[in-house]
């Protein structure tokens, strides 16, 4: 009997598959950090790459026996998916001892081939019914991407009601409906067997999940916190956004005031801790009832700005547990409106520790938006006297180089410039920072000032501009005015008070700086004064950090690593100059160098070891040009999630939120790719390879200008629609180009089938590679270029691909 292509299952595995992806990026960044997670990833997926070279070398074997190799990899999936990941994070990896511990690189390496097993299984199962039913490869390919879109989305709106370990098992049950569902498609004669086996697997899962939990890594906040006595989690709420774990300790009490004065009297009253992932923390403060126990709210840098005018209306980007605000209040506010991301942290002010508060957000001169705070500034018709960014991130991992590979579309030169049309005539804009030395991200953010000043049109941006530091953290203040007489005296009144130093404000003398957190030498103030002058592009050469500003098409503030330095850094290492290096950039450097290694090994394996078996099976085999399936399908690879990365980025100004624009333009770009390729199957019927694949490139990179060209004017024209509006554009935009970007990769495979079946798993297995390759090249490419260089890039890599189809040589 001849068995159907199994589409269903086909598709809700790679639901799976995607869904299972998402879901370990989540997991990394709580028990490690962020760009561990990208690192593992990344590498993990070369399993697809693995898959396509394992299948070209077994290909004949398990076609005979497809359903049963079909079976077991699926159900190899579900077991591996849940049991790989308890197992890594079991693994005493810490990557601060990876550069001289010898033991840390063999520990990575069992992480990478731990993870890289669930993807290995699934994209065998994949790959195999791509050979099989080769006829209909580009109808099982779509079923691939529109399970894979459903996966995207499907795991976004899972965090929402499960923790992120949850989710994994509910993965692992997802892959068993899958195994379940491919015995009764395709008709598997022991269906009752895989169904006992399926209900054994299941039981299994229900009783590992009750003896699971997370691991942190032992230097993470939350963690260090812990060891102190009497700390206790005492609540933890998660959702896509982050982890909240919620501490108290009753013994030594919390007392959370980053850049406190050392002349400050007074201490917070009673607080509650609030870690995102393990790090990041912010402070809930008890309500007291008492003004008097809120001074230490004007012992900080970013209390400056109240000491110069009487502030009545204030916004706080980044509300956090409320300290912002409450030093606003303090300061006599009158209309104080905050903004904060997270709506978990949200919920826990308006309802858990609502009492606590003594309602803070509740008051009738607070006022508490849910959302992203560039996208506030965006659509608000208000004016301020003050609008602040809070201290968001965590002093641990910043110092740490761990945000490096962090978009920030909050400390752009063009989110600035925006701030400032927000502000009243005299109004200011405050940004606080933590102090780290040698200095990098003020300097970063005193060069972004200037440049958003000097496009806004002031000619002397120095006259706008005033910094000043405590021992921990430094407060940049920004007006569309120069600073007067009168607001720099009060600032010097400020400051000696607290013994704060004043590094730059107009006119100021180097004697005046430095004077009580003392440096070796005032580095704030000669760095100021070289930034603001005609000295600073030689200042940016020959400085240690990469101080260039941020811009919306490359948005990496945290960006600091200079290739020229590493030398020294390293040289430093065994004396405390490993925290000077940029981690999360040499991550992903290395993470691309293994990544190529392994792709290189795994695309010329069944070339060199294998010609006997897959370039000699059919005699016309021989007559396809094997360079031109690399380049083909690696472009492929490349260029479509090149595309698809750079357009995550540019619709999250659109949106405004990040987490919306990864799910649905990852969703969408799935999806239609899904119907694209279901569309090519028609044309491949008809034999129409060569004239397709024209066709749908010459759209690519047409869409592609054209997109590049106008995409901003559509953003700022319809900037004020609603969120489903804006869903259902950004949808309508992306549709047409995913839809043609849906039609190279199968017309290919399809040729393949044509005329050398024997090559779909290892072209399978080069896409794959290429893929992984992208994801990480395309960040350190918008690093360094910016992303409308990658999609131009990407754009010419479909060109290639095009002059490289795969046709037979005559």
């Amino acid at each position: 009997m001849k068995i159907r292509p199994p589409f269903l299952t086909i598709a809700l595995l790679s639901s799976a598959i995607l869904g299972y992806e998402i879901l370990l990026m989540r997991l990394f960044s709580i028990i490690q950090w962020h760009h561990f997670a990208y690192m593992i990833i990344s590498l993990a997926l070369l399993g697809f790459g693995a898959s396509g070279t394992f299948i070209s070398i077994f290909q004949g074997s398990f076609s005979k026996k497809f359903s049963h190799v079909f079976l077991i990899n699926i159900m190899l999936f579900v077991l591996s998916s849940i049991s790989c990941f308890l197992l890594a994070q079991s693994i005493p990896f810490n990557p601060d001892e990876i550069l001289w511990d010898h033991w840390q690189p063999l520990r990575l390496l069992g992480i990478y081939l731990l993870l890289a097993l669930p993807f290995f299984f699934a994209a065998n199962a994949i790959a195999l019914a791509l050979t099989c039913f080769h006829w209909r490869i580009a109808s099982l390919y779509a079923f691939d991407l529109m399970g894979a879109g459903l996966g995207s989305l499907g795991i976004v709106l899972l965090l929402f009601v499960a923790t992120p370990l949850q989710a994994l098992f509910i993965i692992g049950c997802i892959g068993l409906g899958a195994l379940v569902l491919a015995a009764w498609e395709l008709g598997f004669q022991q269906r009752n067997t895989v169904y006992t086996v399926s209900l054994m697997i299941g039981i299994t899962i229900i009783i590992m999940h009750h003896n699971s939990e997370l691991r942190l890594s032992p230097y993470k906040e939350l963690v260090q916190m812990q060891r102190i006595q009497g700390t206790e989690i005492i609540s933890e709420h998660s959702s896509p956004l982050g982890l909240l774990s919620i501490v108290q300790n009753d013994i030594i009490p919390l007392r959370h005031a980053p850049g406190l004065s050392l002349n400050a009297k007074t201490e917070p009253p009673e607080q509650i801790g609030v870690f995102t992932d393990g790090g990041g923390l912010t402070a809930i403060t008890r309500e007291t009832g008492n003004p008097a126990d809120y001074a230490y709210l004007d012992q900080t840098t970013s209390a400056a700005p109240y000491h110069l005018a009487q502030l009545d209306k204030v916004l706080i980007l980044g509300a956090g547990g409320g300290s912002s605000i409450l030093q606003a209040r303090y300061h006599h506010a009158q209309q104080i409106d905050a903004v904060e991301l997270n709506p978990q942290l949200i919920r826990l002010m308006h309802e858990d520790y609502a009492e606590f508060t003594g309602h803070l957000l509740s008051g009738d001169t607070v006022q508490l938006y849910q959302g992203e705070a560039r996208g506030f500034i965006s659509e608000t018709q208000k004016h301020y006297d003050l609008i602040e960014i809070a201290l968001l991130d965590s002093f641990a991992a910043s110092s740490a180089g761990l945000y490096a590979l962090n978009e920030s579309y909050l400390y752009t030169v063009e989110s600035l410039q925006d701030m400032l049309k927000r502000l009243q005539p005299d109004g200011y804009l405050a940004i606080t920072r933590w102090i780290k030395l040698p200095p990098r991200d003020n300097l970063k953010l005193l060069a972004t000032a200037v440049d958003a000043l000097v496009n806004s049109g002031a000619m002397n941006p120095g006259n706008q501009l005033v910094f000043l530091r405590s021992w921990q953290t430094g407060t940049l203040l920004i007006k569309n005015r120069p600073f007067t007489f009168e607001e720099i005296e009060a600032l010097k009144t400020f400051c000696n008070a607290r013994s704060f130093d004043l590094d730059w404000y107009p006119g100021i003398t180097p004697n005046e700086t430095n004077q009580f957190n003392q440096l070796a030498e005032s580095y704030f103030f000669q760095a100021a004064n070289a930034i603001i002058s005609n000295e600073r592009k030689d200042f940016f050469e020959r400085y240690k950090f990469a101080l260039e500003p941020a811009t919306d098409d490359r948005p990496y503030f945290f960006h600091f690593f200079k290739w020229s330095v590493l030398t020294e850094i390293i040289s430093l290492r065994n004396s405390g100059g490993l925290p000077l290096l940029e981690g999360g950039y040499l991550v992903l450097i290395a993470t691309l160098s293994q990544a190529l290694v392994a792709s290189t090994i795994l695309i010329l394996l069944p070339l060199f070891f294998l010609k006997k078996t897959i370039m000699t099976a059919s005699p016309v085999t021989t007559a396809i040009s094997r360079n031109r399936v690399i380049i083909y399908f690696s472009a492929i690879g490349l260029a479509f999630l090149f595309i698809e990365i750079a357009f995550i980025q540019k619709f999250i100004l659109f949106l405004h939120h990040p987490l919306y624009a990864v799910a649905i333009i990852l969703t969408a770009f799935l999806m239609f790719a899904g119907l694209g390729s279901g569309f090519s199957q028609r044309l491949i019927q008809s034999g129409l390879y060569q004239s397709a694949i024209t066709l749908a490139v010459i759209g690519i990179v047409v869409l592609g200008f054209l997109y590049m060209a106008f995409l901003q004017s559509i953003f700022s024209t319809y900037q004020s629609l609603t969120m489903l509006h804006k869903i259902i554009l950004t949808v309508s935009l992306v549709a047409p180009l995913a839809f043609l970007m849906g039609m190279p990769f199968p017309l290919a495979l399809a040729k393949l089938g044509d005329i050398a079946p024997e090559m779909i798993p290892w072209a399978w297995g080069i896409n794959g590679c290429a893929s992984v390759v992208s994801a990480v090249l395309a960040t350190l490419l918008a690093i360094s270029i910016g992303f409308n260089a990658v999609i131009v890039l990407a754009l010419v890599l479909y060109s290639l691909a095009w002059a490289s189809f795969p046709i037979q040589r005559s």
